[in-house]
Parts: C-alpha cells; structure tokens; sequence
C-alpha cells in the first residue's frame, strides 16, 4: 500500500489533551526544587548558549547549544506532559553555581551531566579537583574557561575524578589540559573497575547500544513542543570529541572507608564504593572539610534506571537501595550540602535540618520497594508485564508524592521489569512463549489471521478513534507493528502507527519514553521499507581514545564478536603476533587461533603447534585492524605490518571474515 497520509508530526488528540489536563504541578514559586535549581548562581549562560566542535571537517559544527532550547517558557503545551515540562524548564537553570562558598562550584547546562570543581576551602591554594569532566572535550574546555573567568585564571588541576563509569562523567577529559595532554602529577581518581566497564560498555555492544541512545536522548528529533523537550537527566548528549585516560588512582575497598581521608592537594576526600548501583563501577565522596557530600549519580531528583532503555545490565535495586542507606550511616550526620552529577543541589536549613538524610532515605526506600514488592507478586505467580501494570499505580503517596522521586529518567513501569529480569531473565514460564517466532515472522500470520492488512489497519484505527484511555493507544500500536513487520512498504500502517507512538509520546512524564516513542514515529514516517532512511555516514562508536585504553585481551575479544562464526568455521587459522608499542601491562607476544567459528586469543607465544604465520604489528596498527580502519595491505603498506613468517594470506583470511555493522538499523520497522 502507497497510502497519503501526512506524515509530519500532528497535534494532540482530544484524549491526550484531556490526560495531560489532569497532571498537576506545583506553581514555580511553590515549587521546593525550582528554588534549589536556580540557588547559587554566580553566571548565567545565555540563551543560545552555543560550544562549536574543535576539529576535522566538523570544525564549527555545534557539539552543544541550548540556543533550540529558547521555546521552553510558560505553561505546557498541550503536546507535553505538564510534569515533563516541570522539569525541562528546570533543567534550563544553566550556568555557573556556587554549591559551598569558596570551596565547590559546578557548571550545569553544557552537557547532559555537570561538571563540578573542587577548590581548599581555606583559600591558601589555587590547585582544584575537578569531578566527572563531561562528554565532549570541548564542553568539558568551555566549562573550565567559565569557571576560571569567575574563579580566577591561576586555578590549575591537581586530580580529576570519574565517579563512574559512563561516558557523560569522563568523556570530556582531555579537553581540560593543554594539547590534550594529562601534565605529570595529576591523579586521574575512579573506582576499583573503572576502565574495564568504561571500555566494555562502549565496545562490545556498542552499535546498538548507541543506536538506541540516538532515540532515547531524541538526538535526532526537533527541539519543540512536539519534539525533544528533555532527556529526563538533563537536555540531552553533546556530540564533540570523547577520550578516555586510565586512571592512575584506584579507589579500592581499602581506600573507601569512613573517615578514611585522602588528600588531593589542597582537598581532603573520603570515599564510598557503590559497584552496581547506577553503573558497574561507581563511587559517592565526602568532603570532610565542608560537610559535603557527593552522590555521583546514584541520588539526584528522579526516579533512576535500573534498567537502561539504551541497552545495558539490570542494575541491582536492593543494593542501591543499601547503599543509600550506607551513606546515610557513613555521612548523613556529617553532612549540610548534597551535590550530584545531573540536577542540583540540596542544602540542610533551619527550616529543613534533616532534607538531606531524607532525600537519601526516600530514594533508598523507594528502590527497595520496587525492588520487594516486584519480587512479592513475582511469588504470587504474575509475570514482567503484569507486576508491572501493578506496581504503576501502587507505588505509597508518601513516596510518589515527592517530586525528587518522580519517573523523569526511569519509571516505575520499566524498573519493576528490571527488577523480574534480574532475578527471573526474559521468560515467563508460559510454554507458548519459549519460542515464539520473531515480528518478521508472526507479523503476516498475525496479519492473515484478523482479515488482512486494511482489516489491521481499520482495527487499530478503530481503537485510536475511539479511544477512551492510553492503553487503547498501546493496543493500538501493538496491532499496527504487526501490520508493519508483516509488510514495511504498508504505509497506511506505517503512518497510522507513527500517529499512535506520537501521542503516547506527548503524554509520557519520562524523557526516554517520550523520546524513543517521538524517535519511533520518525522512523515509521521516514525510513524508507528497506535499508538505511538517514543518508548519514555511520559514526565511529569506538573512538582512537578507548582503543588506545583498551587491553590487549579486549581488542581480541572484540574481534571475536565481530568474526562471522559461520564463515570462518570452515576457515581455521593459527596466527602468531608481535606486538609492539603495546600497554605496558599487555604482553608483546601472542597467539590467535580461529576454531569452530571462534576466535582464542592467547597471551603468549609458547604453542606445541608452528603457527600458520607470524607477524609483527604495531598497537596503533592493531587498533585500525580492529575498527577495519586499515585493512592487512594497507598495513603492510604503511610499515604497520611485517610478514616474519609464511605469507599475509592468513591475516587476510581472518580480516575476510569480520562482519561490519550497520549503525543504521530499524527499530520500530524491519
């Protein structure tokens, strides 16, 4: 079917205009957390706010602007949901802020994340530590110039901290130091872990994992009342130059006690490891001091993920909830200022003494019921999708009702998945759903059953029509992706759907939700039936910076994923290498063998078996095979590449046999 249907995006439906009627928000002068967004600013950042990319053929292309941004003022447009647009016009407090006189200061609004500096708090020295330098270099380079403006030139760079392992807390780094380059005698602080799921999370699936992101963040959506308003956690992702420094201090369990104190320069830090909270590798840290405490990304005002919808491992409810609690043993009574890495801060006063440990205690709380309660009809026998239609709507007042809690970034419904796929994985135990066959698959048959596609199409219509609640909309949107597997080049399916995604879109509270449903709508009405509807070159997931941090073990293993097992089982190899300019805990020698459509990498030379070839290769030229930046030829070529024994045919088998990925894959669409 050609079909004709308008294909941009729509307003909203009586229906959606009526559901986001009804969501209440606090007046802005009544509203608790727009007092503590806008507390402390020293530097406002102009409303078209813009940092341009610093090099190649993008020089002068915006890596961040907040400038699309100026639409977000007044009340919500009946396209948003009300308590969305809450807190996009709070993530708009931008600028420089001052967290604690003259000792911590953080720039928010250059990126999805902050970007916090840490001076002494006895004003003697000018050394500061800088906490979780952004992702872009040239974000990161810019907050640093706003900083020093207002805080003097002369402050120099004593330690840098990652407080984990996600690219918006580390990614900028390189952009804070001249040439690039980490000057001698700067710690670079992280937790026990740090650069072995930095780098994993990045590498191994990173081509979906970034595909999704795309439609998670909206970064490919208009910034308007029917587009991307939020991420939910911040605006959105700069898109500027990334690297990645291995640390040089790791903060181990031994390091990570109370009142253990570590002293960087002038500023003295205890530390808390949270391995498996919001990411695998994470710590919170405590300004003694001051009375300070950091908590990274483990508590800010929202509801968290503890499932990704970017793609990433469940995260662990009960042990985020316990160590909250952790922190509020090891620091709660010690503490009169909380700052985080996304948001703001908060601040005991003489009218809330305790807002601290209460914030801490309500989010511990609330991850452990989910956590609990998820588990509890798990037990009664419901399933992922039934606990968490429950649990949406069974969350205690007293938590929900506090705005620091609500689904800005994760939502109940998807956490409480998250929770049944910890502990129970994908299956439900209903036998009918042990394999069931894929969308390409059940879409005709599904199709055929209900009288044909127009019959699908004037069903969902029918539902969207007629709709006296969202979850007509979700049935809908179930019945037409049906109709979309089962022939893509259908596009009155095609744009009906679009029509149905969008207004789920426009009543979402959450910023992913909104985002991968307007994301989705886009495709369906973009992309055409059959290959990649962008027209845009595939961006390069791993960047030089992360394959140059990235043991040899792990380039190997990446080269694994990409070996195409049925091809290469039938072509097995026994391949010696000599590594060299290798990292310095890497060994120069080692051994690749391709059997049974695997690839084994053995870090040694010692092998009772004469390999089918040897070769010298340098790690820059072992980074370039690995991405297929350079292939074997181009190698040899350029002096990457020696042949020490037999022939380069074996290296160009292997080479043969890796798959490349398209980043341009469908997601709603085939």
């Amino acid at each position: 079917m050609t079909g004709s249907a308008d294909r941009t995006s729509k307003p909203a439906t009586a229906l959606t205009r009526d559901l986001n009627a009804a969501v209440t928000v606090p007046q802005p002068d009544q509203d608790a957390e727009a007092a503590l967004a806008a507390k402390g600013l020293l530097a406002a950042l102009p409303p078209d706010f813009t940092v341009d990319k610093a090099s190649g053929d993008q020089r002068g292309v915006p890596a961040w602007s907040l400038a699309p941004y100026t639409f977000l003022t007044g009340d919500a447009p009946d396209t948003v949901n009300p308590s969305l647009w809450r807190n996009a016009l709070l993530n708009m407090n931008t600028g420089l802020f001052e967290v604690v006189a003259n000792a911590v200061y953080q720039v928010r609004g250059m990126d999805l994340s902050n970007i916090s500096f840490l001076e002494d708090p006895t004003g003697v020295s000018q050394e500061i530590v800088v906490v979780d330098p952004l992702i872009s270099e040239e974000c990161a380079q810019a907050a640093l110039k706003l900083y020093r403006e207002h805080r003097g030139q002369e402050r120099t760079i004593r330690a840098v901290i990652f407080t984990h392992s996600h690219i918006d807390h580390y990614g900028g780094v390189l952009g804070l130091f001249e040439d690039r380059t980490v000057p001698q005698g700067v710690d670079i602080v992280a937790p026990e872990g740090f650069l072995e799921h930095s780098v994993s999370e990045n590498v191994y699936a990173g081509n979906p994992m970034q595909r999704r992101a795309l439609f998670m963040y909206g970064s490919l959506l208009d910034r308007s009342p029917q587009g991307q308003v939020d991420a939910g956690l911040g605006k959105t992702n700069s898109n500027g130059l990334s690297g990645l420094v291995t640390p040089t201090f790791d903060v181990t369990s031994e390091v990570a006690r109370p009142r253990n104190i570590v002293p960087f320069g002038p500023v003295n830090i205890e530390f808390q490891l949270t391995p498996g909270t919001e990411a695998p590798a994470e710590l919170n840290f405590y300004l003694p001091d001051i009375r300070t405490l950091c908590m990274a990304e483990n508590a800010t005002p929202t509801l968290h993920n503890l499932y990704s919808l970017r793609g990433a491992q469940v995260r662990d409810a009960k042990a985020w909830s316990e160590y909250l609690r952790q922190s509020v043993a090891w620091f709660g009574d010690r503490s009169d200022t909380l700052f985080a890495s996304h948001f703001w801060p908060r601040w005991n006063t003489e009218e809330t003494p305790d807002a601290i440990v209460s914030f801490l205690t309500s989010q511990a709380d609330l991850y452990r019921y989910l956590h609990d309660q998820s588990l509890r009809l798990a037990n009664h026998g419901q399933t992922m999708t039934e606990i968490a239609e429950v649990l949406d709507a069974q969350v205690p007042e007293i938590l929900a009702e506090q705005w620091f809690n609500r689904g800005y970034y994760g939502t109940v419904n998807h956490d409480t998945k998250a929770v049944y796929q910890r502990y129970l994985g994908w299956y439900d135990g209903n036998a009918a759903h042990l394999h069931t066959l894929p969308p390409e698959q059940s879409g005709p048959r599904y199709v055929e059953a209900m009288g044909g596609a127009a019959k699908v199409v004037e069903l969902a219509r029918q539902a969207y029509d007629n709709a006296k609640s969202a979850e007509d909309y979700r049935w809908a949107a179930e019945l037409l992706s049906h109709a979309v597997f089962a022939d893509p080049t259908d596009h009155d399916a095609r744009d009906l759907e679009a029509d149905v995604l969008e207004q789920l879109g426009y009543q979402a509270e959450s910023g992913p939700w909104r985002n991968f449903y307007l994301a989705a709508a886009h495709e369906l009405r973009n992309r055409p039936a059959h290959g990649s509807g962008e027209h845009l070159p595939s961006p390069q997931i791993i960047t030089e910076p992360v394959l140059a941090a990235m043991p040899l073990k792990m380039l190997f293993d990446y080269l694994g994923i990409r070996l195409n097992g049925p091809n290469a089982a039938a072509s097995p190899l026994h391949i010696g290498f000599t590594i060299t300019g290798g990292l310095p805990q890497d060994p120069s020698r080692c051994t690749v063998r391709i059997r049974n459509g695997v690839l084994v990498y053995t870090p040694t030379s010692a092998d009772a078996d004469t390999p089918d070839a040897t070769y010298t290769l340098t790690r820059t030229g072992l980074n370039n095979l690995t991405i297929s930046a350079k292939d074997p030829a181009t190698l040899l070529a350029d002096g990457d590449l020696t042949v020490t024994s037999g022939t380069i045919d074996p290296l160009n088998t292997l080479y043969s046999t890796l798959d490349t990925f398209d980043y341009w894959f469908g997601l709603t669409t085939p």
